[in-house]
């Protein structure tokens, strides 16, 4: 499947904010949007406006691909209730972003990266996928033999929160996920609508 390999400094200048927590703020030095004349825009239309939305949560979950996200929202249609609460549990349950949650890895490119190499047991067995679905009651850990890897210290030692659905045990480089996280629990670095992202997708689809 196709990733996302352009510039992602550009993609957080698109949105006017540090949206994937870089150590280096990539609008310090260019605030702006990127283009000639970044900061002129032109008053977007209600679809460009729905179109936006979808791609900041495409972005904060580590530029998802346009199929990962539309196969995430017919399964969440096909489920009983509520459609952007169960859109939200498969993207937020993702190992990738429990890995990043869990602040084993500094940013959810970091996570990627520790899962693809093997770094990361999912209930004591490695998991290199990054899109598997983690189930509350779930433990994920560093691998023992990867515990000394600088990166992975100081993203423990780093300021971020741990949100109250997990729970993170330092010491063992573990953490566990409580219970499916709600939507007023998941904490974005940028306003996201995801029912509305889901009248658009359900339009679009």
């Amino acid at each position: 499947m196709a990733r996302y390999t352009g510039n992602k400094n550009r993609v957080a200048r698109r949105f006017g904010v540090n949206i994937f927590g870089r150590l280096r703020n990539p609008l310090l030095h260019k605030p702006n949007p990127p283009g000639m004349h970044g900061a002129r825009r032109k008053k977007k239309s209600d679809f460009g406006l729905q179109l936006e939305e979808k791609q900041k949560l495409k972005a904060v979950y580590g530029m998802l691909s346009e199929k990962q996200l539309v196969n995430a929202y017919n399964k969440a249609v096909q489920m009983e209730g509520n459609t952007p609460q169960h859109l939200l549990e498969m993207l937020e349950c993702r190992l990738d972003n429990m890995v990043y949650r869990l602040k084993l890895g500094s940013t959810i490119f970091a996570a990627h990266q520790l899962i693809s190499h093997g770094h990361i047991l999912v209930d004591g067995k490695k998991v290199d996928r990054r899109s598997f679905i983690v189930k509350p009651g779930m433990v994920i850990s560093v691998k023992e033999k990867s515990r000394k890897m600088k990166s992975i210290s100081e993203s423990l030692n780093g300021s971020r929160d741990v949100p109250g659905y997990l729970t993170l045990d330092s010491s063992s480089f573990s953490g566990q996920l409580l219970a499916k996280p709600s939507l007023d629990q998941v904490s974005w670095p940028i306003e996201i609508n995801l029912p509305e992202i889901c009248d658009f997708l359900d339009h679009t689809t």
